[in-house]
């Protein structure tokens, strides 16, 4: 018994140690409003992400917003109802590009939305302004354009580089520029809390197709701290199978295209910083049974190690 009672008090010790280990070794909490890049519009591009803890969220991408939320209630992530997610806990949109599959859930539910900020580069912002808030195809509740401007979305350019405070979350997000179908830009986002990241892509083509040097500057970018253990995953989009001819592409990426980028940043951090590193794969697109090919084909070509994540509507996903 003597020997019991001396244990006891290192055995809690111990306990909770490995509580308060297993707490701060998740950073990020992201839960997937839509995860495929087409054929079915209650299931497309749109991710909240917030620190472990908060219920202060920022929005990449808003393809889906609600059937989303529905499905992550129904999994018992959110306590509260649909309209308690979309109006107090999304505090904000970060829009990579302005195609409809990646935000038409956030037009469609605009009139329901309480004010926020719009997050993105001058040239998103431009085409919601100029093609989507305007009196003739919408409800203006952008801060710009088509009088009157009902003010509910402030559109916040964010400069490429730069560091800005994603407001009303403890939140940072810096932009960079990719090409999705050259000249046509989307954005890489990478969203920091103390000094731990998470890096979201939008569409995006490989630069060997697309002529340009947009992902090897990401790469360049991102390395230091991909190597210091600060970046916690990387989400990006594959979207075709390698069948997909090079021409018909259309600024997105396949399984080869995709590793070839993986193995450009490896040679920066080293092989060693990518193994079981995660790369959540987004934007997949289900035509013609595509999906399952894809991920054979990504399996195979997995020759870093990588820890690939397939997303699922309304499943927590943690970092």
């Amino acid at each position: 018994m003597k020997f019991v009672l001396k244990k006891f008090p290192l055995i809690i010790i111990l306990f909770c140690l490995t509580n308060a280990l297993a707490q701060t070794q998740s950073t990020f909490k992201v839960i997937p409003l839509g995860v495929l890049g087409g054929g079915d519009e209650s299931n497309l591009s749109s991710y909240m992400m917030a620190p472990t803890g908060s219920n202060a969220y920022v929005c990449l991408d808003a393809g889906t917003i609600c059937a989303g939320i529905d499905k992550a209630i129904s999994n018992k992530i959110f306590t509260v109802n649909e309209e308690t997610v979309l109006r107090k806990y999304i505090k904000g949109y970060c829009i990579s590009h302005a195609h409809l599959d990646h935000v038409a859930g956030m037009i469609m539910n605009s009139p329901d939305d309480t004010a926020k900020n719009v997050y993105g580069l001058q040239y998103t912002l431009n085409v919601l302004r100029d093609n989507y808030f305007t009196w003739k195809n919408w409800a203006n509740f952008g801060s710009d354009g088509d009088k009157p401007a009902l003010n509910k979305y402030h559109y916040t350019a964010l400069i490429p580089g730069k560091e800005t405070p994603l407001d009303n979350t403890t939140m940072t997000v810096k932009a960079f520029t990719l090409s999705h179908g050259n000249p046509y830009e989307s954005t890489a986002f990478l969203v920091g809390n103390n000094n731990n990241y998470i890096l979201y892509l939008g569409d995006t083509g490989a630069d060997e197709i697309e002529k340009s040097t947009r992902m090897k500057e990401l790469w360049e970018a991102v390395a230091p701290l991909t190597k210091a253990q600060q970046l916690k995953g990387i989400m990006i989009e594959v979207s075709f199978p390698n069948e997909q001819p090079d021409k018909s592409l259309f600024g997105h990426l396949t399984p080869r295209l995709l590793m070839n980028e993986m193995k450009a940043l490896s040679t920066l951090t080293g092989t060693g910083a990518l193994k079981n590193f995660p790369i959540v794969i987004t934007h997949l697109k289900p035509a013609g049974n595509h999906i399952p090919a894809i991920k054979k084909q990504l399996a195979d070509l997995n020759v870093l190690g990588l820890k690939l994540i397939y997303p699922q509507q309304g499943k927590l996903l943690q970092f």
